[in-house]
């Protein structure tokens, strides 16, 4: 069975990609498809979509349109909800309200 495709002019192409790149090594798995749940969760039809990258070597990686949102050794280990939320948003929508999370 051939699988779905996207035509170039769909709408959820224009909007931002958030890919997260992950390290099978270190069984990343859960929790990057968890953070992939958050996000989609609080942006819903903001984002066009999650993206899940397998990948090795320690990696664990959140880009936001190109534009780097968290590198665990940079970071310094994961980001909470919370956090990548927060640096989303600030990518996405800077005005835009986070509720609870901004108290």
């Amino acid at each position: 069975m051939p699988s779905p495709t996207v035509a170039p002019d769909h709408p959820a192409l224009l909007r931002p990609q958030v890919v997260i790149t992950y390290c099978t090594q270190c069984q990343w798995l859960l929790r990057a498809a968890w953070l992939a749940q958050e996000i989609l969760s609080t942006f819903g039809t903001d984002v066009g979509g999650v993206a899940l990258v397998p990948a090795t070597g320690g990696i664990f990686r959140i880009d936001c349109d190109g534009h780097q949102v968290w590198e665990r050794r940079e970071d310094g280990g994961f980001p909470d909800a919370k956090t990548l939320k927060q640096r989303v948003r600030d990518m996405l929508d800077p005005q835009r309200n986070l509720g609870h999370i901004d108290r």
